[in-house]
């Protein structure tokens, strides 16, 4: 499958539907995202989980509701035109011995340009998890270094907001009492 050349929105989001480039994996291709022209926020997870691949709503499970409350978003505003949300593997990738796989690697190069594209009002990307972070930020440092704050100031960083990371959390509690509360003042100056 070749890249699209930036065709318009309704194009470009029938084209990514219909994508088999992922055609092998265990449940089958599933893109699931949502975009908005006009959204001012973009979130960046990493891939969907089995609940949100049978659904087809991104982040419609514990994760998803603990991302919300960091966000500070209710779900009419979550998945309103004012929030993009694109994954790094747009697809479920399975399930492995430790959890869900990790994304899938073709999918960012083959999709996420051209969808974002598509969003000239984003004012802050949200890279959720590693995966997105160090594909985004193009760099190796740790998790934790990210979450503390990026040299860029068009991006967050937060934690996956997977049970699995209760420990990190744990270890890390000015994560709920600093960079929440910041994220979330953020968020509302710039949804209003």
């Amino acid at each position: 499958m070749t890249k699209p050349n930036n065709p318009p929105l309704e194009a470009l989001l029938a084209a990514v539907s219909g994508c088999t480039a992922c055609r092998d994996l265990p449940h089958g291709p599933r893109p699931i995202l949502r975009v908005h022209g006009q959204a001012r926020l973009l979130i960046i997870g990493q891939a969907p989980g089995l609940r949100v691949h049978e659904t087809k709503i991104p982040w419609n499970d514990r994760s998803g509701a603990r991302l919300r409350h960091w966000l500070g978003l209710a779900a009419e505003v979550f998945y309103g035109p004012q929030v993009a949300i694109i994954p790094m593997g747009l697809c479920y990738p399975g399930s492995g011995p430790r959890g869900d796989l990790p994304p899938r690697r073709q999918c960012a190069p083959l999709w996420f340009a051209p969808l974002r594209a598509q969003l000239p009002a984003i004012e802050l990307t949200i890279l959720v998890g590693l995966h997105a972070a160090r594909y985004h930020l193009a760099c190796h440092t740790p998790l934790t270094t990210l979450v503390r704050g990026t040299k860029d100031p068009r991006y967050v960083v937060l934690p996956h907001p997977s049970g699995r990371n209760n420990a990190w959390f744990a270890r890390h509690p000015w994560f709920d009492t600093d960079c929440v509360p910041a994220v979330r003042q953020r968020i509302a100056r710039i949804l209003g």
